[in-house]
């Protein structure tokens, strides 16, 4: 009886943390298992409507953009939607002063004047299958943990190599449930992606930093591609002799809008969620990584702002990379607090407790699981000064462009300093190395990255345990006594890495004694004294104690499905393709406030503020507002709606996902979260987390009426109802 008793409770107290019907990411092949339930909230689709490996379905109107977005294809002649986010990058690399589409748009009027994208890629999902067992054929579950994944990895590498001979395919393994289970992945990837339309940032990044993770929005934010294949159709480097790929599948665009309740479903590759780590866990993430990450990237951005308000030149130069700083910046801020606010540590100490009862209730059972979250935290308090160290190596020493830049170089110097030097050698990395230093010069602002120098540094020598830190650097500490300003300086003057010319004419002649004077410059001193402390101190210690952790998490992640066999659990994130489902919904984050689930340009007029960048309003865009010029993208009050918010699980990654309606037709580009939500990548809350998304009429609406460029409006296939 006594048993019994016990098991209810822990169901009571596990349940919650998995329970609502909008969580989860789902892979493909868990639609069987979930269509019944989305059926329920509004789907009109069937499982292979979306996921088919015989004929056309939703996904292969999805792709995988670049390495970190997800974009949706809305024509027959490879037309693709993404956020502008996602192609910020891409619209930097082809702005300049003279053709600054970055802060004017691009918008190109026929096929001849799209924009190549060296380097950008696409990925379709050919298909997935489940290869558990393939992966675990001949791996006793009584060896060690290092033979255990020695015997995973070469059947994973066998099973790579099977899948796509003769096919021109890629191929990927990944572990689900840290290592429970095992799928592959067959993707066929595209090269050739050109830029065919973009909004000025003022519309495309409206709201700025300011407005990033959080609601109300009002911004544009979406990017148009083109991609291009072989004249059979088939993945193809660039070339002016490719044409425009014709997709299996693309998606029809609804002029419908949305209203509150209405089914959405969000299909894309979310990046990497841990929803089922254990208290010891969430306490590093949340309270000490975090903070730290904050304070290095909270100087940085102040230095960088700081310097893209005084000069035209480094806001181009620095728009991108700012923006990958602050949005992680924010995002941790808010993944603390929502942690906090959502008591997730006492949530998951109940978690915890419930399962320690669970498990002791059986001597089998207490036997596996008994000593689980003991072991746990011993191994986290082991990790955690070599955690912090790291930190201080990425976000400090590394978080200095000149040093970053210095210990890049690391492959040509050791190349020099063997003693038969291959000249042949030395000449193929230079050449590698120029090509990479006129991209770095490119957007590079010295006077910028020394205030940035100084900051950090001193930062360092002040809070880093000096057990930890490099050499190199408590040389140079003994030395400046403090001032750390004069030391920058010097720096910055002897180096060759800051000086363009000098390090060009190297690279132009390398040869052993040429390349030694790189060497033993000390920008590169400084920055292989910290690497050196990383991968010889600190990596090692931190891969050992995260392989023992992952060990626990699969451990842990099996018990408690064991625990719940009742329960499908959905896999964490891990970049390969996800399905989430919820509904239009709006959300209260605080007592007496109350958000609506959509807003309208209205808002961009109220926010508008000549004097802050992020709020300057393009005017084509106030008189298109003004005189309510929104043509056949208006919703049916007569407002332009711009943004709403839903309640689908998603994370980084699903930036640019397509939002379906329940038939399966584009709504809204997925491109944020609510800032009360953040914490959904380690723990999901139905009442706070709300995914934003671009109101696809909006998006139409600058295209068409902002833009006049009615070539792409002809392209797809709208639809009214």
């Amino acid at each position: 009886m006594k048993k019994i008793v016990i098991t209810f409770l822990v169901i009571l107290t596990v349940t919650p943390l998995f329970g609502k019907a909008e969580e989860g990411m789902w892979p493909a092949l868990f639609l069987g298992r979930k269509i019944a339930e989305m059926q329920k909230l509004g789907v009109k689709l069937g499982a292979e409507d979306i996921y088919s490996i015989t004929n056309s379905s939703l996904k292969d109107a999805v792709v995988q953009f670049g390495s970190g977005c997800t974009g949706v294809l809305v024509s027959e002649t490879g037309l693709l939607l993404t956020n502008h986010h996602c192609g910020f990058a891409y619209i930097q690399k082809q702005s300049s002063l003279e053709h600054d589409y970055l802060t004017h748009g691009f918008w190109a009027r026929s096929v001849e004047e799209e924009l190549p994208n060296p380097g950008l890629t696409v990925a379709f999902l050919v298909r997935m299958e489940d290869v558990t067992a393939r992966v675990m054929e001949g791996v006793s579950p009584a060896v060690s943990e290092q033979d255990r994944n020695a015997g995973i990895k070469k059947n994973i590498e066998q099973i790579e190599k099977e899948a796509v001979k003769g096919t021109g395919f890629e191929a990927k393994v990944k572990p689900f449930y840290y290592g429970n289970q095992y799928f592959l992945y067959i993707s066929e990837v595209f090269k050739d992606i050109r830029l065919v339309g973009a909004p000025p940032s003022d519309i495309g990044s409206f709201g700025g930093d300011t407005d990033n993770w959080a609601w109300p929005r009002h911004t544009g934010d979406f990017s148009v591609f083109r991609i291009y294949a072989s004249k059979e159709n088939k993945p193809a480097e660039y070339s002016k002799d490719n044409v425009p790929y014709k997709p299996k599948k693309y998606l029809s665009v609804s002029l419908k809008g949305v209203e509150k309740g209405d089914f959405t479903m969000v299909l894309g590759f979310p990046g990497t969620t841990r929803e089922y780590l254990t208290s010891y866990g969430i306490d590093l993430i949340a309270y000490k990584e975090n903070p730290l990450k904050v304070s290095f990237r909270q100087k940085r951005l102040d230095i960088i702002e700081a310097a893209m308000s005084a000069d035209a030149q480094t806001r181009i130069q620095y728009a991108s990379k700012r923006a990958r700083i602050a949005n992680g910046w924010k995002k941790m801020i808010g993944e603390s607090r929502g942690i906090t606010r959502l008591a997730a540590m006492e949530n998951k100490h109940d978690q915890e407790k419930g399962f320690n009862a669970w498990a002791i209730a059986d001597p089998e059972r207490e036997k596996k699981y008994g000593l689980l979250f003991q072991t746990a935290q011993n191994i986290y308090q082991r990790m955690y000064p070599f955690d912090l160290a790291g930190i201080y190596i990425t976000e400090g020493f590394q978080g200095i462009e000149l040093l970053t830049f210095a210990g890049s170089f690391k492959d040509i110097i050791k190349q020099s300093s063997q003693k038969n030097v291959n000249q042949s050698d030395l000449i193929k990395l230079s050449e590698k190395l120029k090509a990479a230093s006129h991209t770095f010069f490119k957007d590079y602002q010295q006077n910028t990255d020394k205030q940035v120098a100084y900051a950090l540094l001193e930062k360092i020598s002040k809070d880093m345990d000096p057990s930890f830190k490099p050499d190199y650097f408590i040389q140079v500490e003994k030395k400046v006594k403090g001032n750390w300003e004069e030391f920058v300086n010097g720096l910055f003057s002897a180096s060759i890495f800051a000086d363009s010319s000098r390090l060009f004419k190297i690279l132009s002649e390398p040869g052993a004694k040429t390349i030694k004077k790189l060497g033993n410059d000390p920008a590169y001193l400084l920055a292989a004294s910290a690497s050196g402390i990383m991968d010889k101190k600190v990596s090692p210690l931190i891969l050992e104690c995260n392989r023992k952790i992952d060990s626990l998490q699969r451990i842990y992640t099996e018990g408690l499905m064991a625990c719940q066999k009742d329960k499908t659990f959905y896999p964490d994130a891990n970049s390969t393709f996800r399905i989430a489902y919820g509904k239009v919904d709006d959300y209260s984050p605080a007592d007496g406030i109350n958000y609506s689930y959509f807003t309208t340009t209205k808002g961009i007029l109220q926010k508008e503020n000549p004097d802050i960048y992020d709020y300057i309003v393009e005017p084509r865009l106030k008189t298109l507002i003004t005189s309510k010029d929104f043509g056949q993208y208006a919703d049916k009050d007569g407002t332009m709606h711009v943004a709403f918010t839903a309640s689908n699980h998603t994370t980084g990654g699903n930036s640019g996902s397509p939002v379906l309606d329940g038939n399966g037709r584009l709504i809204g580009l997925n491109f944020d979260r609510n800032w009360e939500g953040t914490m959904s990548d380690l723990q999901y809350d139905p009442d706070q987390c709300r995914n934003i998304v671009l109101d696809i009429r909006y998006c139409l609406f600058i295209i068409d009426r902002f833009a006049g460029d009615q070539r792409l409006i002809d392209e797809m296939k709208l639809v009214k109802e």
